[in-house]
């Protein structure tokens, strides 16, 4: 089915994207490319079309998930590994990340609105524009002071409250 990625790469993606979630496995498997199961909850939609299209053109040259303007609204990706991960323009409202490995990840201009991060690692992390109002952050463990008090500015919440004032 995919053997070729570049031939019908847009055909391909809505092909993978109306798949099951087993079915869609299978295929990451086959790509080799299975690490990025979270690819299996994605709902079929425009944004997530062209994300699966940058994951099938050259899935033997990924290194780190670019998933720049992609819908992950409302996914329950709690433990997901994102390290250096291209989240700008994403959509992750409503979503769990909960003990995510978030390393190195670019957030400008998400949308992280009510979204759980507890317990996620993000050191490194970029913030330039997200929205973050009402998005859980726990002890926000590896965020520097200045960016603590940024997010807690722009509506984030933590579990500890000593960088408040």
């Amino acid at each position: 089915m995919l053997n070729n990625p570049t031939q019908n790469l847009r055909h391909n993606a809505i092909h993978f994207l109306e798949q099951t979630k087993v079915q869609r496995l299978e295929i990451l498997q086959e790509l080799g490319i299975a690490r990025y199961d979270f690819l299996t909850k994605m709902r079929l939609n425009d944004a997530n079309i062209i994300c699966i299209m940058r994951f099938l053109e050259k899935p033997s040259q990924l290194k780190f998930p670019n998933l720049s303007s992609a819908d992950l609204s409302d996914l329950k990706l709690d433990g997901v590994n994102f390290i250096r991960g291209n989240l700008s323009g994403a959509n992750l409202q409503g979503s769990s990340l909960v003990n995510a490995d978030l390393i190195f990840a670019n957030f400008t201009k998400a949308d992280l609105i009510n979204a759980d991060l507890t317990g996620a690692t993000l050191n490194q992390t970029i913030w330039l524009d997200a929205l973050v109002e009402g998005c859980e952050f726990g002890t926000g463990t590896g965020l520097s002071n200045l960016q603590r008090k940024d997010l807690q500015i722009r509506g984030a919440r933590f579990s500890s409250l000593k960088d408040d004032n």
